[in-house]
């Protein structure tokens, strides 16, 4: 009996192993010309990613002048609650980005 139990057991944890999928499977931005500043957190991936941003523009600019950007103007939310807008770092203008999960990111 204990045998069969020990092979079962064996087989769940076998099978359960072989079900996991990668969770990173190119869902995002995917675009060499943009750099990624993640804010952290356990649920940022570092990625800009559509969701329901309930960030302010004020709270939007002061994010993405936490990340090191200054200048922050012409903040406009588009229709999948991603933060767009124009800053400066380290002396150039760059377009920046900031999703609901506070990830910045510019181009």
């Amino acid at each position: 009996m204990r045998l069969v139990l020990a092979v079962a057991a064996a087989a769940v944890i076998c099978t359960t192993a072989l079900a996991q999928t990668n969770t990173n499977s190119g869902s995002g931005i995917e675009n060499p010309a943009i750099s990624i500043t993640p804010k952290g957190g356990p649920e940022n991936t570092g990625t800009i990613a559509p969701g329901a941003n309930s960030f302010t523009e004020g709270q939007a600019r002061s994010r993405i002048e936490a990340q090191g950007f200054a200048n922050v103007s012409d903040l406009r939310k588009d229709g999948q609650g991603i933060w767009h807008g124009k800053a400066q770092r380290n002396g150039q203008d760059v377009e920046v980005m900031l999703d609901y999960r506070g990830n910045v990111a510019s181009k």
